[in-house]
């Protein structure tokens, strides 16, 4: 099969069964998102994706930037605790990056919006409790 540059790959099932799977960045409600044949032409499914992708991406930012733990935890469930937010956002990564690779501008803009928003939440929940604890310190030395 001769591709050109911009042009659209076609992965044949069959006669009547086939799947149009865009190589360049496109936009509309017909897309194919992590489950063959979803969101299914649909608006509404569309939009489910979009906030699908959206919060994945955010929970995955908020999970990587979470603190430390704590002095003192014992370190099988510190280990533990650690391992098993890893694990969820490895994993709500990987989601969101194949989401992305459908190629579809409102799915690649609200990965990017999840990002974003959930770094800024991550981060003001870092700088109040910075302030929190040298809040707490002066009033120490006072």
């Amino acid at each position: 099969m001769d591709m050109h540059p911009g042009d659209d790959m076609l992965m044949s099932r069959g006669k009547d069964n086939s799947m149009k799977m865009h190589m360049s960045l496109y936009w509309g409600k017909d897309a194919i998102v992590l489950f063959s044949g979803w969101p299914k032409h649909s608006v509404g499914h569309y939009i489910l994706a979009i906030l699908l992708v959206f919060f994945l991406a955010m929970i995955a930012e908020v999970i990587s930037n979470k603190p430390n733990i704590k002095r003192g935890t014992n370190p099988i469930i510190g280990g533990f605790t650690q391992a098993t937010l890893y694990v969820f956002r490895i994993s709500f990564l990987y989601l969101v990056m194949l989401a992305v690779m459908s190629f579809n501008l409102g799915i690649f803009i609200a990965a990017v919006a999840g990002h974003t928003l959930g770094f800024f939440f991550a981060k003001s929940r870092a700088l109040v409790l910075a302030n929190r604890e040298q809040g707490s310190s002066i009033a120490q030395k006072v």
